[in-house]
């Protein structure tokens, strides 16, 4: 009875974790799409008499060392962050999931290649292989777009990979063949779609780590460049104002902080959600 009680509790702490993430990640949607309606303050726009203002009900998160106000500023920082999060994430799972399709349609050389291109690029932690790229292509929003996706392809390229070699042996596909299935129609209507199941669950968790890429490359000058409003770009801007106006590099902080948490609180549950149904 306790062992219930428990499990209850557990669920029902889960759900409320869930329902608070879409929430919020639905306020983040909304400032991505519709700033203007949030706050009517310009982000750009210098104010040098009101600057480094505490927060107050006319500036709820305080002003920065320009006089412009954070919470708008965090608002359309919300556009950048989240856009270019989403267009590296867009690139890992398109090419990550072409190569590991062929890769296990392939096998043989085809496979090794692949699989052999995708160890050597895995051997570098996806923030260093960015920073890498970057190097080479130079600062601007789409080499940073083009470094976080490249470096996010091995994760999506290995699942599936590994799935497809599951599903080319399965029954059903060996039956299909029997029956003289061709093999554009087996991969497409058979294959593609369980071999790519646990795709989206992973492209979110994904997610949360372009977020936290993208804010620390933007941080060390590798992304947007000022006077943009991007969260990575607000935290340098405030680390030299931490001692006198705390709130131009704390506020932004919290804002990638909870974002990551909701988008991983999110990937998480359809992860478990997925394998409660495969179980």
């Amino acid at each position: 009875m306790s062992q219930t009680l428990s499990g209850v509790g557990v669920k029902r702490q889960y759900s409320l974790g869930y329902g608070l993430a879409v929430f919020y990640l639905f306020l983040v949607l909304l400032a991505v799409a519709l700033p203007g309606l949030i706050s009517h303050y310009d982000p750009l726009s210098a104010d040098p008499l009101n600057s480094m203002l505490p927060p107050s009900w006319q500036h709820l998160l305080g002003t920065d060392q320009l006089g412009r106000d954070v919470l708008t500023r965090i608002i359309y920082g919300s556009r950048y962050s989240m856009l270019i999060s989403l267009a590296a994430m867009a690139i890992a799972v398109t090419i990550g999931t072409m190569l590991g399709l062929l890769a296990g349609l392939g096998k043989g050389p085809v496979d090794e290649f692949i699989s052999r291109t995708v160890d050597v690029i895995s051997a570098f932690p996806d923030l260093l292989l960015a920073l890498m790229l970057i190097a080479f292509t130079g600062p601007g929003t789409i080499n940073l777009i083009f470094a976080l996706g490249v470096a996010s392809i091995p994760r999506f390229t290995r699942v599936v990979r590994a799935q497809t070699f599951v599903v080319m042996s399965s029954g059903y596909v060996e039956q299909a063949r029997t029956f003289g299935l061709k093999r554009r129609v087996l991969i497409w209507r058979h294959v593609l779609p369980h071999a790519i199941a646990h795709v989206p669950a992973l492209a979110t968790l994904g997610l949360g780590t372009a977020i936290i890429g993208t804010a620390g490359l933007s941080f060390l000058g590798m992304g947007p460049q000022p006077p943009t409003a991007e969260w990575g770009l607000m935290l340098a801007e405030g680390r030299n104002y931490l001692r006198n106006a705390w709130w131009i590099a704390a506020f932004p902080g919290v804002a990638i902080t909870l974002t990551v948490i909701s988008v991983n609180t999110l990937g998480r549950y359809w992860q478990a959600a997925f394998e409660g149904k495969q179980s």
